[in-house]
C-alpha cells in the first residue's frame, strides 16, 4: 500500500509532460498520449481492434530479451563459479587480481568493434548473436564475480570450522557453506548485473544488431520517427522496471532466512 501512495508523482509527471508537449508541438518531443498510442501501433495492435502482439513485436521484442537473459545467465554462471574459487583462495586471487582490474576498466562497448571485426571470422549464421553475447557477458560478469569474490572471502571463520569438524569435502563446503553464506553479496551483485545486461543489449542491437529493440530505435530515428524512438524508450523503461522488480521479488524470498536471521541474531 505505501508503494502505490508514492506512486502518486507518475500521473503527475505525466499530466505534466502532456501540457508542456501539447504546447511546444514539437514532434520530436511528443506528448505521452502520442507515444502511448505509437507504442499500441508498433507491438499490440491486433485485427479488428484485438489487442495482439504484431510482427513487429516477435521480430524485435523476443530476441532482445533472449539476448539480454542469455548473457546475463552465463555471466552469472561464470561469475558465481570463479568467484567462489578464487573467494576461497587468496593466493589465486592475489594472481588474477590485476587482470581483474585490467578487464572491468574497458569500457564493455570499446570492445564490441574488436568483436565484431572477430565475427567476420565466425562461418556461422549465429555469428551476430554470438558477437552480442559476448559483449553483454564481458560487461556483466565483474559485477557478479567481484560480488562473490568478497561474499565468499567474508565468509564466518567458524562455518568453515564446523564443515571440517564435519568432514565436508572442499566441494560440499562451498554447496553447504560459503554459498549460502554468499549469497546476500551475490544477489546485490546479480541485481546490478542485471541493468547493465539491459543497457549493453540496447548498445549491441543499435551498433551490430539487424533486429531488436535497439536495432527498432535506431530505424525510428533514421526515418524521423520521433513517437516512434520515444515509445523503444519507453518499452525499455517499463521492461527495466518489471524485470528489477520481479528479481526483488524473487530476492526476497530466496534470502528469506538472511532477514530472519539479521533480525534475530
Amino acid at each position: 500500500m505505501k508503494a502505490l501512495t508514492r506512486l502518486w508523482v507518475v500521473p503527475v509527471v505525466l499530466v505534466v509532460w502532456e501540457l508542456i508537449a501539447r504546447a511546444l508541438a514539437d514532434t520530436d518531443f511528443p506528448p505521452p498520449t502520442t507515444i502511448v498510442a505509437r507504442m499500441y501501433e508498433l507491438w499490440f495492435s491486433g485485427p479488428a481492434g484485438q489487442v495482439f502482439l504484431t510482427e513487429d513485436a516477435i521480430e524485435n521484442i523476443l530476441p532482445s530479451l533472449g539476448r539480454m537473459f542469455g548473457g546475463w545467465i552465463l555471466a552469472a554462471l561464470i561469475g558465481i563459479v570463479a568467484g567462489m574459487l578464487l573467494g576461497r583462495s587468496r593466493t589465486a586471487t592475489d594472481y588474477v587480481d590485476p587482470l581483474i582490474e585490467f578487464g572491468r576498466s574497458i569500457p564493455p562497448p570499446l570492445l564490441l568493434p574488436v568483436f565484431l571485426v572477430l565475427q567476420a571470422g565466425l562461418a556461422t549464421q549465429y555469428a551476430g548473436l554470438i558477437t552480442q553475447l559476448a559483449t553483454i557477458v564481458f560487461g556483466v560478469v565483474w559485477p557478479v564475480l567481484l560480488n562473490t569474490i568478497e561474499g565468499a572471502r567474508a565468509v564466518d571463520r567458524t562455518y568453515t570450522e564446523t564443515a571440517t569438524v564435519f568432514n565436508l569435502s572442499r566441494l560440499q563446503r562451498l554447496r553447504v557453506v560459503v554459498l549460502p553464506a554468499s549469497s546476500p553479496k551475490i544477489f546485490a551483485g546479480l541485481r546490478l548485473s542485471l541493468s547493465l545486461a539491459l543497457i549493453l543489449m540496447v548498445l549491441t542491437e543499435v551498433i551490430g544488431g539487424s533486429d531488436g529493440i535497439g536495432y527498432q530505435l535506431l530505424q525510428a530515428q533514421r526515418s524521423f520517427d520521433g513517437a516512434g524512438v520515444w515509445a523503444a524508450i519507453a518499452l525499455l523503461g517499463i521492461l527495466g522496471y518489471l524485470v528489477n522488480s520481479l528479481f526483488v521479488l524473487a530476492e526476497r524470498r530466496v534470502l528469506v532466512w538472511h532477514r530472519q536471521a539479521t533480525r534475530n541474531p
